[in-house]
């Protein structure tokens, strides 16, 4: 979509310090994982249902699956193809 939206939402999870990953799907919408604090976590929740990055349009954000974990299952934040 020419908004860098994944790219920024990686920059955003590492600076969180946040583990897991992101795609952009063939249906115009972003899925992925995100694991890390839950405080860390529900930031990125917001950055990703109301922020996001300039030019792109947030029409909802649903979560999936939320659990508490004890160890991440993932060593960083990573973009997929």
């Amino acid at each position: 979509t020419g908004c860098n939206f994944i790219k920024v939402a990686k920059d955003t999870a590492d600076g969180l310090g946040i583990t897991g990953w992101i795609k952009n799907n063939k249906t115009g919408t972003v899925g992925g994982r995100l694991q890390g604090p839950k405080a860390s976590v529900d930031q990125m929740v917001k950055w990703l249902s109301e922020e996001g990055t300039p030019g792109c349009q947030i029409e909802r954000c649903q979560l999936s699956n939320q659990q508490a974990i004890i160890r991440p299952d993932y060593p960083k934040f990573s973009l997929k193809f």
